[in-house]
This record gives C-alpha cells, structure tokens and sequence, in this order.
C-alpha cells in the first residue's frame, strides 16, 4: 500500500477545507430538502478525506469506510434529480436506496468481487447524474454557466469511485500505485470544481 506524501497529505487538507467551507457557506437555489443532501454529500466527503489525511490509503481497506463514501455521490445526484428532473425524484430516490441497501449487504456478506460489481455500476450512474444534469442544465440556460463544473466535478468523482472499485475487484484499470498516486489530487479537483460550481 502507498504511503502518503507530503503532497498527498496537503492534498486531503485541501479537500477538508474545501468541503467544509461549502458546508458553511452553503447551496444557493435548492431547497431545504435538497440542501440538506447536498449537505450531507459534502459532509461525508470532509469526512473522508479527514480520514485519508489521519490514517493513509489503509483506511481504504475498511468497508465501512467504502460503504460511507457511496453516500456522496448518491445525495449530490439525488438533490440534483430533485432539483431539476423532479418528476424522475421518486423513482431516483428508490434507485438510490436499493442501491445503497445492495451496496451494504454485499460489503459486509459477499465476496470483494461481488461487492465490487454492485458498486460499480451505482457509482457510476450517480456519477454521471451528477456529471450530466449539470452540463445539460448549464447549457440550456436552466442554471448558471459555473453550475459546468459540479458536472465536471462529477465525473472527476465518479472516475475516483470507479478507478477504486475495479481495484476493489481484482481487475483495475490502472496499476495501484498509479490510482494512489492520482487520488489525492483527483479529490482536491472534486471538491473545487463543487465548491465554483454550487
């Protein structure tokens, strides 16, 4: 496993800090229902990052840890989907509940494979809710032009929760030590491109 850098230790403060003052200054345009996700989102993603800062890439290892991360990426796209598709919100929210429920169960009860397989795909279609709604919304004139990059945000994290779910299962795109190596900065970016965008 990667020991931190001093730059990757650096990296994870900034995303610390950058989460936290999105937390404080807030989501403007959403509801209270919606901020509250878009909270939570944030908070869990400070979170772990402050984790990655104390403990290293070794937390990594601990499924409670992965099983926490997943609630990120599926708040952000769930308050995104309510703000702008809020017809699909219902069907959305379910999506996003069985997933996590799935996500859980085979963490803690199947093999890193299987629990690999689960998370990938919930991932990814909460990645590239939160990469697309925005661009679409930003183009069309429905949102601010900044609102881009919470979509760019939102690859960027999606291609992080990807890049360690392969890992996770045995197959990785890219050499451990490459994703590692990539990750600090991959969440720093993440959580700028929030922080302009919302």
């Amino acid at each position: 496993m990667k020991k931190l850098t001093a730059l990757d230790r650096l990296l994870f403060l900034i995303t610390v800090l950058l989460a936290g003052y999105l937390i404080v200054t807030g989501f403007d345009g959403f509801n209270s229902s919606q901020t509250i996700l878009l909270t939570v989102g944030m908070g869990v993603l400070l979170i772990a990052g402050l984790l990655l800062l104390l403990f290293g890439f070794e937390i990594l290892e601990n499924k409670a840890v992965v099983v926490v991360a997943t609630i990120t990426p599926l708040t952000l796209s769930l308050a995104l989907v309510m703000a702008y598709l809020p017809k699909f919100a219902l069907i959305y929210a379910l999506f996003a509940g069985v997933g996590f429920l799935a996500i859980v169960y085979t963490r803690f009860f199947s093999a890193a494979k299987t629990a690999a397989m689960v998370l990938a795909p919930v991932h990814g279609v909460a990645g590239l809710v939160i990469f697309l709604l925005p661009v679409i919304m930003a183009f069309n004139g429905s949102a601010a032009t900044h609102f881009v990059l919470v979509g760019i945000g939102g690859a960027l994290f999606g291609l992080g929760g990807l890049l360690l779910a392969f890992l996770k299962s045995g197959k990785p795109i890219l050499s451990a030590e490459t994703i590692f190596t990539v990750l600090p900065a991959l969440l720093a970016i993440t959580t700028l491109c929030f922080v302009l965008g919302f």
